[in-house]
Order: C-alpha cells, then structure tokens, then sequence
C-alpha cells in the first residue's frame, strides 16, 4: 500500500519522510527501549519478536507488558489496552473523510500503522479532506511516507532491543527517552482548552488512583478524563473550546 508506485514517486512521499525524519530518532529510543523492556520482563525472544513485528502499540504495549508479567486475568489486560489505544477511535474519526474513497483493505492498513505523530503531522500537513483526484493522492502519499518511516524507525529499533537486551542495561535509562518521545505528543495535540483540560485531569487521576494493582491508575485515569470531558463537551460550544 504505502509502497506502491503511486506513492513513493509522488513528492508527498518524500515530504511526508522528511517531516517524520526530527522525530524519527526518539520513536527509535522508545522501540528500543520496549523491545528490551518485553524480553527483560520474562517474554521470550521469539514472543518479542512477534509482538514487535505485529503490534504496533508502543503505550499498549508497554502498560500490557507488566500485566502480562503478572499472570493478571485477561479482561484486565484486554481493558487496560483498549482504554489506552482509546485515542485512536477519535483520529479514525476524523481521518475519515480523507480515507473513506480507498478500498477497505487499504483503510484497515491505514488504520494500523498510523500513530500519534503520523496522525498529528498529517492534519498539520492537510488540515482540510481535498476532494480533487491530484490532491487526494497528495494525501495518501504524504501519509504512506509518513506512516513508512515512522513504522520502520519503530520496529526495527524494537527488534534490536530484543535481540541485544541482554546486553543492554535498564539502568541506561531508555525508558526515560521513551517519556520525552510521549510527552512531545502530548504537548503537540494540546490545542484546544478541552484537551488541556483532559490531560490535567487523566495527570491527577493517574496520580490519585497510584496505589492501586496492576497499573489500573491508568484505565481510572483514562475513564476519568473521557466522562469528565464528554459532560463538558455538550455543555460548551465547540468554537469556544479552542486555545
């Protein structure tokens, strides 16, 4: 899909590539700092491997690792992935009007590598849907090269986290890196008062809500921020929320 000829020879492709390329270097540090996280928690290499192959949910991953570790019920760890990867319902929202004339196999592909910061640099990049035919392919070719790089940064680093953990120390501190990477995502999606508002709430939540097990903080958190949000959301006008 994002290889196609269509694509990589359109000069989107190549932008898209060049506006992924600054971040590409802490997407890295993250991968790798999850690929040792998955073998140091007791996965083994060829679990890892696996699950740095297909799943490409770096949040997800990391918040279902230490469940998995454990021996948490699986409703616990299905819950605490799907409320993490909650966000991507609302940019399947509204990247649809840009997606909706592909082919279906085509969408569920788009759907699977878009990431935080491919969603964030494509709706700076496009922030209307363009109805012509040149400007639609414009869209599909920035987003390939975006979604490429992003993908290949991410699971290539994640496969040598997995192969050279053992020869890596967690005290190097590249879980810290992987902090920095999701705070700079946090901050870019910051935009409106809404959001910011989400944010502060799922922040003290989290805090709060520390001691309980198995990280539940987080699906607290992220339970917490949504309602609060919705309830605000149908009370204030859209236009007035923005910052």
């Amino acid at each position: 899909m994002f290889l196609s000829r269509a694509n990589y020879s359109h000069a989107e492709f190549r932008q898209g590539m060049k506006d992924m390329w600054p971040q590409a270097p802490g997407i890295a540090a993250w991968g790798l700092m999850t690929g040792v996280a998955m073998v140091k928690s007791g996965m083994s290499v060829l679990e890892s491997l696996l699950m740095a192959l297909l799943v490409f949910a770096g949040s997800s991953q990391l918040a279902a690792i230490p469940l998995i570790v454990a021996s948490a019920p699986m409703w616990v760890i299905l819950a605490t992935g799907f409320c993490v990867n909650l966000r991507f319902v609302v940019f399947s929202l509204h990247l649809r009007p840009y997606l909706m004339h592909l082919p279906r196999w085509e969408r569920m592909t788009h759907g699977y590598l878009t990431a935080d910061l491919t969603y964030v640099l494509f709706t700076k990049r496009f922030p209307h849907p363009l109805a012509q035919p040149e400007g639609r392919r414009a869209q599909e070719a920035y987003l390939a090269g975006n979604c490429f790089l992003n993908w290949a940064s991410w699971v290539s680093a994640s496969i040598v986290g997995v192969v050279l953990a053992n020869f890596i120390p967690t005290r190097w501190g590249l879980g810290f890196a992987g902090i920095l990477c999701l705070v700079g995502i946090l901050c870019s999606l910051a935009s409106t008062r809404l959001r910011v508002i989400s944010a502060t709430v799922a922040a003290i939540a989290a805090v709060v809500a520390y001691s309980l097990p198995l990280k539940l903080n987080i699906v607290v958190a992220i339970a917490v921020a949504v309602l609060l949000c919705l309830s605000i959301e149908k009370r204030v006008d859209p236009q007035a929320g923005r910052v």
